[in-house]
């Protein structure tokens, strides 16, 4: 049975950034919407009193019950086993109204992906499933591909992986499940093969796993929920932490920030202000962090990583 100890579920990426910007009173509130195995938290805890709060949310059971060890030498922590738009719910059942500070690590974590039975790699030939919440949610990778249209698959690997032979891809899969269902990552690879050059096969595995993962879990529709409850919830100046891994969800948090902070929706050519419009949040420079090289020395995994601050006013 893995123990706490036996090996680090999730390495957390760009904690020490994390913790100077995301920590501004050492007795606040805080909320992470993306606990996975707790590796964040545990440094931010580690540099909290002891009057501080801390809520934890996971839609994943998995990392729910891993980081209920990693941190329970902490006693000011509450755990919420959902997704982040539930905050409010988790907020009640940790008795607050409002927050110094909240963390959204996006993506998806090292251990899901080493996870086989979990169905987010293209490494292995396993079953398809990518679910964040295997618990609550009922549509997987399996549905998506043999389920939906030509086009809706096309367009999900267009616009959620950015994938430049989309349509191919989709055609493959159409015609292929009319003979037999597609179950494994195995089948998959082999029909992505039959549009993409060897040389560019594996971008390409990349891209379109993450469509289907961003498809089956709604990533991008529920961080654009989040994003506004967060700000919603936040003291003045109480900050909101974002890491990023792909540019979608970088995009998402960049032009949500800019919208943030400069609110107006007036002509240009007025020379005042009328719509009324105030800022809510204030980036805070650099507005791009990343990981330096040290870092992804260390940990390969955080080379695409993006992190971005928001202050609010």
């Amino acid at each position: 049975m893995t123990t706490v100890n036996d090996h680090q579920y999730h390495v957390p990426v760009l904690w020490e950034q994390v913790c100077r910007y995301l920590i501004t009173d050492r007795k606040g509130i805080y909320l992470d919407g993306t606990l996975g195995g707790g590796g964040h938290a545990e440094q931010i805890l580690k540099r909290l009193e002891a009057q501080a709060l801390y809520i934890g949310m996971d839609r994943d059971a998995d990392a729910i019950a891993f980081s209920l060890k990693r941190l329970a030498q902490f006693k000011n922590v509450v755990f919420y086993h959902g997704v982040f738009t539930e905050m409010e719910s988790a907020m009640q059942k940790a008795q607050v109204e409002k927050l110094n500070g909240v963390l959204l690590d996006l993506g998806i974590s090292s251990h899901q992906v080493d996870e086989e039975k979990r169905g987010f790699t293209f490494r292995s030939d396993v079953p398809l499933d990518m679910r964040m919440d295997p618990h609550n949610q009922t549509l997987t990778a399996q549905d998506v591909l043999n389920t939906y249209s030509y086009r809706a698959l096309a367009k999900i690997f267009r616009t959620y992986g950015e994938e430049a032979r989309a349509s191919c891809i989709a055609r493959n899969i159409v015609q292929a499940r009319e003979k037999a269902a597609i179950k494994t990552s195995g089948q998959l690879v082999e029909l992505i093969d039959r549009c993409v050059p060897a040389r560019f096969a594996k971008k390409s595995y990349a891209r379109i796993f993450q469509a289907l993962r961003i498809e089956v879990n709604q990533e991008l529709d529920l961080l654009t929920k989040a994003l506004a409850m967060a700000v919603k919830h936040l003291e003045p100046g109480g900050r909101l932490v974002v890491i990023s891994y792909h540019s979608l969800e970088d995009r998402i948090v960049k032009n949500f920030l800019r919208e943030q902070e400069n609110p107006c929706t007036c002509p240009p050519e007025l020379p005042v202000c009328v719509c009324g419009r105030k800022p809510t949040l204030k980036q805070l420079k650099p507005r791009l962090i990343t990981p330096d090289e040290r870092e992804v020395a260390q940990n390969p995994r955080a080379r695409s990583a993006k992190m971005r601050v928001g202050e609010k006013q």
